[in-house]
């Protein structure tokens, strides 16, 4: 079962999604917030699968609330403002749904997210025994040695793999990459790189170095090189 929250400063749009969720068999709406704030203390006891955010709030954007959020849930967010969509995106946002939109769209991206859902719960289960992954590149499947990976990169709609002799492009998200490998070895620097925690060489201000190619570390992330020295798992 999927759970979510919704976080909408409007009680209206709070009630369309609750009217939509109970509808969809593999979703739990758990919780409705109109204050921003007071749903951030929910989220973080870690239990919510699935965010319905809006972006324009009073009190604080919902792109600056999921930014506020180490280890953020999926999200799908609900506006009535078009100008946002690029940049949702960029924060790995599973849809953006366009005020008013219709039971069938609500649906569409309820959908997208379960599926990601169940990719997860899947590799979950798998990392323990898993020593490769498959992805998809061209017209075939690529068989990768987790091992072999030091880093991952974003270009543009794509990810690129970069082992020791080669480079290796996918159609995925850093999302759908995220998924793929087991987050206790790979560590997530910069909104465009996934770096393995054990072929870190170095760490300065600002980067990462894997070999000699300096990775730098997103002002959102500097976080996380406590996980990269072991400092927080």
């Amino acid at each position: 079962m999927l759970t979510a929250v919704a976080i909408d400063d409007e009680p209206m749009a709070l009630e369309v999604i609750k009217s939509l969720s109970v509808k969809i068999p593999f979703l739990q709406l758990q919780a409705c917030f109109t204050n921003a704030f007071e749903a951030m203390g929910y989220l973080k006891k870690g239990e919510t699968d699935l965010i319905f955010l809006d972006i324009k709030m009073p009190d604080i954007s919902g792109m600056d609330l999921m930014r506020s959020l180490s280890h953020p849930p999926m999200v799908i967010f609900t506006t009535a403002y078009s100008e946002h969509a690029v940049q949702s995106f960029e924060l790995d946002a599973i849809d953006y749904l366009l005020k008013p939109f219709s039971p069938a769209r609500f649906l569409k991206a309820c959908h997208k997210a379960h599926e990601l859902y169940t990719l997860k719960q899947q590799q979950t289960n798998n990392h323990s025994a898993a020593d490769h992954i498959f992805i998809k590149s061209g017209y075939g499947q690529i068989r990768i040695d987790l091992g072999d990976i030091l880093y991952v990169q974003s270009t543009g709609n794509y990810m690129q793999f970069i082992l020791p002799d080669e480079k290796i492009l996918s159609r995925l998200t850093m999302s759908e990459v995220e998924e793929l490998l087991p987050a206790g070895a790979f560590v997530r620097i910069h909104r465009s790189y996934l770096v393995a925690r054990n072929k870190v060489s170095r760490i300065e201000r600002g980067s990462v170095w894997i070999k000699d190619k300096e990775l730098p570390v997103g002002a959102g992330y500097a976080h996380e090189i406590d996980r990269i020295t072991g400092s927080r798992t």
